[in-house]
């Protein structure tokens, strides 16, 4: 990410906590190091105690904010109780934040998927998502001054995505529950919106596919892939005084990819077609 933050001041988020989900690496990490560098109070949240360390240290150096490890599983509800309990109690900074971005991504086909991994999707993506905002909705409304929840879906909750069926299906539920809860949190003065990445390169998608931004530099229609600072600043944008009348929208973040969504699936069957040649 941009070390420099030139499209942001640096103290836009000072005085005020945070907590980021499934953050030690990837677009969560991104996002932590953009409320960080905007002077944030982040508590940084997931399950990988080592990962987690190492990204508080590195968010750290850089400040000007500071980032705190709180190491945990972010579907469990206790847990989850406890991570708002102890963002809220920090001194010096107000709790307004909460991204809720731990997810879980399971691969495989419909007709053979299981339910053991059905439900791994199920408790960190729904229920972890659900809880946290539940939680941190809580304890906005006894503060009653207000605050931001983001959720992070994906371009796949919207578009059909070959072998991530239950993911996608978790994904559009977590779209809909930000549009459901303006009911609930908008008379509080709470905003919630949801950010919906396309393909990002992280350190997890890189390792499935050597060339992944390449082929999704030729699938996106903008010519690259995504990067986790793409992420964060849409998520800046739902967290600034811009913003203060948008709550319940998802916002795509893709390069354009969910305008017509052809799938690396679907470029490999035009390779395979070229080469049998005309029919």
């Amino acid at each position: 990410m941009n070390d420099k933050h030139e499209y942001m001041d640096v103290d836009v988020y000072a005085g005020k906590s945070a907590i980021v989900t499934g953050a030690a690496r990837g677009i969560g990490f991104g996002i932590a190091q953009h409320l960080v560098a905007g002077g944030a109070t982040v508590v940084l949240n997931d399950v990988d105690a080592p990962s987690t360390e190492r990204a508080v240290a590195e968010l750290n150096a850089r400040g000007p904010g500071r980032a705190i490890a709180y190491t945990g599983d972010a579907s469990d509800v206790d847990f989850i109780y406890a991570m708002v309990a102890h963002a809220a109690g920090l001194e010096g900074c107000r709790f307004e934040i909460v991204v809720a971005n731990a997810g879980r991504t399971e691969f495989g086909d419909f007709f053979d998927f299981t339910e053991e991994s059905f439900q791994k999707v199920v408790d960190l993506n729904l229920k972890g998502t659900f809880f946290l905002t539940q939680a941190a909705a809580r304890q906005l409304r006894a503060q009653a001054a207000g605050g931001r929840i983001i959720l992070i879906g994906s371009n796949v909750g919207s578009r059909a995505y070959n072998n991530l069926t239950a993911y996608g299906m978790s994904k559009a539920a977590i779209a809909m529950l930000a549009r459901q809860l303006v009911l609930d949190l908008g008379p509080l003065g709470i905003t919630v919106n949801c950010v919906a990445p396309g393909a990002t390169l992280t350190e997890r998608t890189a390792l499935e596919e050597p060339d992944y931004a390449g082929i999704w530099s030729q699938l996106n229609p903008d010519g690259r892939v995504g990067l986790p600072e793409d992420v964060a600043a849409a998520v800046g944008f739902f967290l600034s005084p811009a913003a203060g009348h948008v709550t319940g929208q998802e916002l795509f973040v893709d390069g354009g990819w969910t305008g017509y969504a052809p799938s690396p699936y679907f470029a490999e069957q035009i390779r395979q077609w070229e080469k049998k040649g005309p029919r």
